[in-house]
């Protein structure tokens, strides 16, 4: 199974807003072929699979499936990989996950048990859960996996005081960080981002790695026309009511999605804005934002990762990672746990969740 949740990984950058699927088929100990999910609409890790060992001239009757959540059971862009799995006469399918999405829920694993298939679940689930965090949550709750990434100095400064940020970690750690933006399907960030630095936020790395749709929570709509915000994958400019209908109409024109969001006490409504972008089937939100949204976020609690890349320098005065409310005893304070530290060239890596 845990050769099943590598060849998962395969799949992250393709895959949504379908989950990641990996899939290892045996028999007798020995690996007959393995496959992952592909772009929606082409095959499943099961099918994959399949289609692999069909090609090295093997037969899977009788195999052992290792597929890493539930066999869907429905007719979607393809058809049920439970009815496949029948048709080629598996004898047996290790899952590592029931899959939640409504439309399976526990039918696949029915369907291939009336068919008279063995069926185990529940091997490895933490490690696929990690694999496939971002469709799983969006199936559990509607919304995304919601990820802030910063980097900042050993001080928590993300910028000097005049808002220069270039560069504060190395290259591997912008790399690292490129490669969250890549995994992610939408990218959150304020107007203050897009007014101080004018970001594409796009993906710059070798290679095929796709670029995520673009969010934007402006409320008055101060997003210049010609910004390079608009440039290249779909924008979405999140504005309030009381926003100017004139520059809506601009932003329009220059290509951008306007949607119109009930206004809260200091801002917009953040959990509507992040369920909006959850409707749109994104599973991994990446937010690379100033202080003020980030703060905002974390106050409203909608974070559920932080990714901080964190460089051995010193910044003094600057700009910290969020705004906060001001905390007059330490039960306020806000804790989250460390739930992995690595070292990326010579910057670290913490990743942060909540307790």
């Amino acid at each position: 199974m845990l050769e099943a949740v590598a060849e998962s990984r395969k799949g992250q950058f393709v895959a949504p807003p379908n989950p990641a699927v990996g899939c290892v088929i045996v028999r007798d100990g020995i690996e007959i072929a393995r496959g992952y999910t592909h772009a929606p609409g082409s095959a499943h890790a099961e099918i994959d699979a399949i289609n692999n060992a069909q090609k090295a001239g093997k037969s899977v009757e009788g195999a052992t499936f290792y597929v890493t959540l539930e066999p869907c059971s429905h007719y979607g862009r393809t058809p049920p990989c439970a009815l496949r799995l029948i048709q080629e006469k598996a004898g047996r399918v290790v899952a590592a996950l029931r899959d939640p999405n409504p439309l399976v829920a526990g039918k696949g694993l029915a369907m291939l048990k009336d068919a008279g298939i063995e069926v185990d679940c529940g091997v490895c689930e933490q490690e696929a859960y990690e694999a496939n965090i971002g469709f799983l949550t969006r199936m559990q709750r509607s919304t995304p996996w919601v990820r802030m990434k910063t980097a900042a100095s050993l001080d928590g400064r993300t910028a000097l005081a005049n808002g220069q940020s270039q560069w504060i970690t190395g290259a591997q750690a912008r790399r690292a960080g490129h490669l969250l933006r890549a995994r992610a399907q939408g990218l959150l960030t304020g107007i203050g981002t897009v007014l101080a630095d004018d970001p594409q936020m796009n993906v710059r790395l070798e290679g095929d790695y796709p670029s995520p749709v673009k969010y934007v929570v402006d409320r008055w709509a101060q997003t210049p026309v010609n910004a390079k915000i608009l440039q290249g994958r779909r924008c979405v400019i999140f504005v309030g009511k009381a926003a100017d209908p004139i520059k809506i109409a601009a932003l329009e024109k220059a290509g951008a999605e306007v949607r119109v969001i009930e206004d809260a006490q200091e801002g917009l409504d953040l959990k509507t804005v992040i369920a909006s972008i959850g409707a749109d089937a994104v599973n991994e939100l990446h937010v690379e934002a100033g202080a003020g949204l980030n703060g905002a976020l974390l106050a409203a609690g909608l974070i559920d990762e932080i990714v901080c890349f964190c460089a051995p320098c010193l910044m003094g005065e600057g700009l910290p990672i969020a705004r906060l409310p001001q905390c007059l005893k330490m039960d306020e304070v806000q804790r989250w746990r460390f739930h992995d530290v690595c070292r990326v060239g010579e910057d670290l890596q913490l990743t942060l969740r909540k307790k």
